[in-house]
């Protein structure tokens, strides 16, 4: 049976070294760099990030990578304002994406992730083209460089998700399973998730959360063990389907109470992770 590392999520500044001390100070070796920043994506930051994962013997498994213009985080105004459905925000954000994967094969990272938006459950749907048309830019770029694509799961269903990946017909193309997000969208079992399509995951974000109670805006983040993740069943899947990535915490609160559920996480997960 795999055994699996445990990393967390943390943000790309300019000066890498900072935020990876943070890394090895929870007594890690893994993370995922995130950011919304394009002006980030300079040569000076690559280095910067690639001798800072060195010298502090941390493996970076990939740059959560953000674009511009509105997101909305609910299910009124997300669909018109997340990823790279909304037509009319499709080029600058697959232009930003794009700037992403030559940032990532800069530093050495063997990927980026994002959200992709709500993608349409109807294959017939205008948007649903749209969409695939606008990833194939951005898949093309990441294999021009030699970094694979990441969708990070949430707004769609699984079935969804895999009918895209079909549809891109791409060899670097794979997903980060966040395990609360399907949940927190009410959108899949994450467990259950994996029955569909776990062959395409690569990465993990160990989060945890509750379903929506309500019409109109998400279920709510909880600390690890806290909510409707099933994480024993969720890892016993995993290694059952070959999974050779890591778990990557992340813990979508600011301050004290963070470093606090992050550490509470890797005391929670270090023993099923064996």
């Amino acid at each position: 049976m795999a055994r699996f590392d445990i990393g967390v999520l943390v943000r790309l500044k300019d000066a890498p070294a900072e935020e990876l001390g943070k890394v090895t100070e929870l007594g890690l070796r893994s993370c995922q760099v995130s950011t919304w920043d394009a002006e980030l994506y300079t040569p000076a930051v690559a280095e910067a990030l690639a001798a800072a994962a060195s010298a502090c013997g941390v493996t970076v498994t990939t740059l959560w990578a953000g674009y511009p213009g509105p997101r909305v985080w609910n299910f009124i105004e997300g669909p018109r304002t997340i990823g790279l459905v909304p037509a009319q925000y499709r080029q600058m954000r697959v232009e930003a994406l794009q700037a992403a994967a030559r940032f990532a094969a800069a530093a050495a990272l063997p990927s980026i992730t994002t959200h992709v938006g709500f993608i349409p459950e109807d294959p017939n749907h205008p948007d649903f083209a749209g969409t695939v048309e606008a990833l194939k830019q951005v898949v093309g770029t990441c294999a021009e460089v030699g970094v694979e694509f990441w969708f990070e799961t949430g707004q769609e269903t699984p079935v969804t998700l895999l009918r895209t990946i079909e549809a891109l017909g791409a060899g670097n193309v794979g997903i980060n399973l966040d395990t609360a997000n399907l949940i927190l969208y009410g959108k899949a079992n994450p467990v259950d998730a994996l029955d569909v399509f776990g062959q395409y995951v690569r990465g993990v974000h160990a989060k945890d959360g509750l379903y929506p109670t309500g019409g109109t805006e998400l279920g709510r983040e909880v600390p690890l063990g806290q909510g409707k993740v099933d994480f024993p069943r969720l890892i016993e899947r995993l290694k059952e389907l070959g999974y050779q990535g890591a778990l990557t915490i992340e813990r979508e609160i600011t301050g004290p109470q963070q470093i606090r559920d992050i550490k509470a996480a890797i005391e929670y997960l270090r023993p099923l992770c064996r």
